[in-house]
């Protein structure tokens, strides 16, 4: 059925976080939190939300302008993209993505002023867009939930189906240890993401990054897990693209060697600047690949680098883009999983509905989700109130994982329905 688009909106929020959080070398002190509509020419609408980290997905914007600078750059181009299609008619979601893309990329170097953009900084300013393209899409044609609304030809790379999915938190350069052992002691966290990278220079960050493992092993590397394969706990290290050099990588992994810790790393994310095309595979650890796939193709470079597992992020590279993404890999018997972008409580189920559907990782009986909103986000506990059912079990992490029943998969965990706030924000 083709779709005709004949009104637009978007809006956003600022919402702060609890303390600056630490990563690529950088600080955030808050995130926008985007909204855009689309309403057909019958009054059928769709919303999507979006959560903006310009330091994530181009570092250079972040340091070229102000905080506050590099997001309404960001939400720039997720409005232009909006006026770019009302009026227009389109089939399916992937589709429109893929026409307007190229046109709005070099819209984007424009306002950025920088020509090697990352193409991951407009797949970012999309997700908003593209969600509210597929809630559009899904309701014009009388889809009523996730499987039916994703496109055949895409379905076998999400046919699992998990009833258990770990809930990943994160540690970054700014918590404080003691919470760190607290999310492990109290928290019963299955698995735990720790930002490396440190700040300074090369030798100063792969000093600092030995030192965080080291007191980290020392401190939790004995606690057992019972979904893991051999039962120890798991680490997942993510780099953030730091590393300039793979002898400086392997330093570090071989003093996790030392510690007794590189058994436990199960995975190791995005070690090298996106323009370093490094092979990986004799570095003896799961490598995965985050900001540098950007499409289905850089999917397919990696792993040709030997990378081992890609981190798939429809809350940061827009749903359409990880379909792609995700059959491309299913088709090289590469694993994928679910990162976070610290988004909120309804994008969580966004990426959860994803995470659900992937195979297991190697060494891991359920499946995996990043996701640190509640860890970052000042008011996390109003934007949940936000949910189309807040109180939901499967929107509640208990001893590190979601259980997710039927209910969840029969109301897809209530993203193709109505926020009353957000959409009070949009609709005229």
């Amino acid at each position: 059925m083709s779709i005709r688009i004949k009104n637009v909106n978007a809006n956003f929020e600022r919402e702060p976080l609890i303390r600056p959080f630490g990563f690529k070398g950088g600080y955030l002190s808050n995130l926008w939190n985007t909204i855009a509509y689309l309403e057909s020419d019958d009054g059928i609408y769709g919303f999507g939300l979006g959560t903006q980290s310009v330091l994530w997905s181009d570092k250079n914007v972040f340091l070229s302008s102000s905080e506050g600078g590099g997001n309404a750059q960001m939400f720039a181009i997720t409005d232009y993209a909006l006026q770019m299609v009302k009026g227009q008619e389109f089939e399916n979601p992937i589709q429109l993505q893929e026409e307007i893309f190229d046109e709005l990329y070099e819209y984007a170097k424009k306002i950025t002023g920088l020509d090697n953009l990352s193409k991951t900084f407009v797949l970012n300013a999309l997700v908003s867009f593209d969600n509210a393209v597929w809630m559009l899409y899904a309701r014009k044609n009388s889809l009523k939930d996730f499987d039916s609304m994703v496109p055949a030809s895409y379905r076998k790379a999400l046919s699992h189906r998990h009833h258990t999915v770990a809930s990943i938190p994160i540690a970054s350069y700014g918590m404080p240890f003691e919470e760190i052992e607290k999310v492990v002691s109290e928290e019963d966290a299955k698995i735990l993401k720790f930002k490396l990278g440190s700040p300074g220079s090369q030798e100063q960050m792969l000093e600092q990054d030995k030192k965080a493992i080291e007191k980290v092993h020392k401190a939790i590397g004995s606690t057992h897990v019972d979904y893991t394969e051999d039962g120890k706990f798991p680490y997942y290290l993510d780099l953030n693209g730091r590393y300039e050099a793979k002898d400086t990588i392997k330093k570090l992994l071989d003093h996790a060697d030392k510690i007794g810790a590189i058994g436990q790393i199960k995975i190791l994310e995005e070690p090298f600047p996106e323009s370093l095309k490094e092979d990986v595979s004799d570095l003896g650890v799961n490598v995965a690949a985050d900001e540098s796939a950007h499409t289905s193709a850089n999917v397919m470079e990696r792993i040709e680098l030997g990378y081992g597992s890609i981190a798939l992020k429809p809350i940061a590279k827009t749903l359409s883009t990880t379909l792609k993404m995700a059959e491309t890999a299913r088709k090289n018997s590469v694993p994928c999983f679910a990162a976070d972008l610290t988004v909120n409580p309804i994008l969580v189920d966004w990426n959860k509905n994803v995470a659900a559907r992937l195979a297991p990782i190697p060494g891991f009986k359920i499946g995996l989700m990043e996701t640190n909103g509640h860890q970052n986000y000042k008011n996390w506990a109003r934007m949940k109130s936000y949910h189309p059912y807040p109180d939901a079990s499967w929107t509640k992490e208990k001893e590190g994982v979601f259980t997710l029943d039927d209910d969840f998969f029969n109301k897809s965990g209530g993203i193709l329905e109505d926020s009353d706030h957000y959409v009070s924000l949009v609709k005229k």
